[in-house]
């Protein structure tokens, strides 16, 4: 039957040209470059017009010329996806309306990553449909126009079709075509039985070869498939399209491999980076903190920053923020290495700059091109006092009660990984009601500005932030860290960011006890009595009986085994906390205790009657310390 498309872009009807009826079709002439890569409007079709009758081999070879440059084009569009959607979106565009009026693409679910064994049963999802919008000159009306509505929609509308599963039985018509690798016609036998698998049952085939079916095939394995589809009105795909179609097929699939791989190796890596960062922060007497981390652009998502909050004997905490250099799992991997062993060094009680020496002992030993920078501060409450120490890190900045927002002056250091440098540590007030901010690079510094500009420009913020709330009260500790983080622009992505602010409230004197007690048998009485007076002051008769029975038991443990004076502290803040410390360095264990023990039962009434207990181990001994709750906390 001769068919009558419409007239698109100045071409005549088929039936205005009896040469071409009377003589087999060729190979049609695609669109020029610059059609191939716009994408040009629905009436332009990938063939041109047959060659006229006795045309020799120039329009050939242009038709062949603009082949290359179509399909050239096309994979240029679908190699610039990174990701999975983008990849499927790119054969979407380059497909639909230059090469066919509709495309489906089903990938296999789920995909196979690498040398993953694929699941069983071999399960197919529709992932995308694309078709052509149809115009009120171009009704979909006829019987070959029935058979060519698929569950397909216009993108343009914004509506997407539902999900649509099929599973691909071994030995099927569906699965030998796609074993097959090569694109078929839908009119040939092999795809009249494989459609129907596919789209389902009761899909039928048009007359005239107007769908290719095309296997996407990684480099391992057949990962999906692709089906073309032209109106009755655009002129049937010949042998040529077959080529162009395996083409965009191979395409295709090489980047779905390339994308699942990659995709994979990312969250892999955001994975481990997020796993070594903490989960939560802890609640240290006498600091509030908030933290932030936001992966860098999705080019560089990986990187080694790193935040943390440390508790230490003596109600103290070490805050700590460093940069591994690079971007990759291995700078993940090289940063839990380093928070580990900076948490350990920090369990030892050891000063700032000793602890940035053996992190960058640790960083030689785990290779010579292992760089970090880091910045390790130790905050006391009691003493209102922060102690700090830098390795190349940039420097923090203290928001004071005021408004007023100073960048502090710590000794640069050389980064951690040199080798050979000593660390200076530097000890600077803490003011109640001050805002202490740890950043790492990536908040301050892009391709857009420098890092001190970057420093100036933090300053500036957190001192307008904090002239909105007063000068007698600080701005909110989480709003503050979001504040912080809006300053970021479209082009400041170009690293991960790592975010510590610590408020400082401090311990005030009145609300601090401390003793030395001989090693001698009186003292479990006298910290019994010290400890009441301490109490009856403090308004705090209630648990009075209890504290005193707890710090018997810790003092008298102490005493068992020191040398020298045991020291006693008491903090009243929303808990009760006491503080044991002596010079040995065996930690207690709790062990139930016999019926024939006389001892071994104090840390079992510590562990019941406290709301929590520990040990630390010193460079000078240990501290044994408890918690309970106070009336009305």
């Amino acid at each position: 039957m001769t068919e009558h498309p419409t007239s698109h872009e100045g071409r005549q009807p088929l039936a205005a040209r009896p040469q071409e009826r009377a003589r087999p079709r060729q190979q049609e002439a695609l669109p020029g470059p610059a059609a191939a890569a716009a994408i040009p409007a629905p009436a332009a079709p990938v063939p041109g017009p047959a060659a006229v009758p006795g045309a020799d081999g120039q329009a050939a070879a242009r038709r062949e010329g603009d082949r290359l440059r179509f399909v050239g084009a096309a994979t240029r569009r679908i190699a610039r996806g990174i990701d999975l959607d983008e990849i499927v979106l790119g054969l979407c565009r380059a497909s639909v309306p230059t090469f066919s009026d509709a495309i489906l693409v089903y990938l296999r679910d789920p995909l196979p990553v690498g040398d993953e064994r694929p699941v069983s049963p071999f399960v197919l999802r529709l992932r995308r449909t694309d078709r052509l919008r149809l115009t009120d000159e171009e009704p979909e009306t006829g019987p070959e126009g029935e058979r060519l509505r698929l569950p397909v929609t216009d993108p343009q509308a914004g509506l997407l079709p539902a999900a649509e599963l099929c599973e691909v039985p071994a030995g099927g018509a569906l699965a030998e075509v796609l074993r097959g690798v090569r694109p078929v016609f839908g009119d040939s036998a092999a795809a009249r039985a494989a459609l129907p698998e596919l789209l389902g049952a009761g899909w039928g085939v048009p007359t005239g070869h107007r769908v290719i079916l095309a296997p996407l095939r990684g480099r391992r394995r057949v990962i999906g498939a692709a089906v073309f589809l032209r109106g009755p009105e655009r002129q049937p795909f010949e042998a040529g399209d077959l080529l162009v179609a395996a083409q965009l097929a191979t395409h295709t699939a090489l980047g779905i491999d390339k994308a699942v791989l990659y995709g994979r190796e990312a969250y892999i890596a955001d994975e481990l980076q997020r796993t070594m960062l903490p989960d939560s922060l802890p609640q240290p007497t006498g600091v509030r903190l908030a933290s932030r981390y936001l992966p860098a652009a999705e080019t560089a998502r990986v990187g080694g920053d790193w935040y943390d909050a440390i508790p230490l004997p003596g109600s103290r905490v070490a805050l700590v923020v460093g940069d591994v250099m690079g971007h990759s799992m291995t700078s993940a991997a090289i940063m839990g290495q380093l928070r580990t062993t900076a948490q350990t060094l920090a369990g030892l009680d050891l000063p700032p700059q000793e602890v940035l020496h053996h992190l960058d002992e640790q960083a030689q030993r785990l290779g010579s091109d292992r760089m970090a920078t880091c910045l390790y501060a130790v905050y006391d409450p009691v003493a209102h006092r922060i102690t700090v120490a830098n390795a190349g890190h940039p420097p923090p900045v203290l928001l004071h009660l005021g408004g007023r927002a100073e960048v502090l002056r710590v000794p640069p250091g050389a980064p951690i990984g040199v080798g050979g440098v000593d660390f200076e540590a530097v000890e600077l007030d803490a003011p109640a009601g001050a805002t202490l901010l740890l950043y790492t690079d990536g908040l301050v510094e892009s391709r857009l500005r420098d890092v001190w500009t970057g420093i100036e420009q933090l300053r500036e913020r957190l001192a307008a932030t904090a002239r909105l709330t007063g000068p007698d009260h600080p701005p909110p500790l989480e709003a503050l860290c979001d504040d912080v983080l809006d300053m970021l622009g479209p082009g400041d992505r170009d690293d991960d960011i790592a975010l510590l602010a610590a408020r400082f409230d401090g311990i005030a004197p009145s609300d601090v006890a401390y003793w030395f007690l001989e090693p001698e048998d009186a003292a479990p009485g006298r910290a019994r009595r010290l400890a009441r007076r301490a109490l009856g002051r403090w308004g705090l008769d209630a648990v009075s009986d209890e504290a005193e029975l707890l710090v018997s038991e810790v003092v008298t443990n102490a005493v068992r085994y020191a040398e020298r004076p045991v020291t006693l502290r008491l903090l009243r803040t929303d808990v009760l906390r006491c503080e044991v410390g002596d010079d040995a360095p065996q930690l207690p264990r709790q062990r139930r205790a016999r019926d024939t023990d006389e001892g071994g039962r104090g840390l079992f009434l510590v562990n019941r009657l406290a709301r929590r207990w520990g040990a630390t181990r010193l460079s000078t001994g240990k501290v044994v310390w408890f918690e309970m709750a106070v009336p009305g906390s």
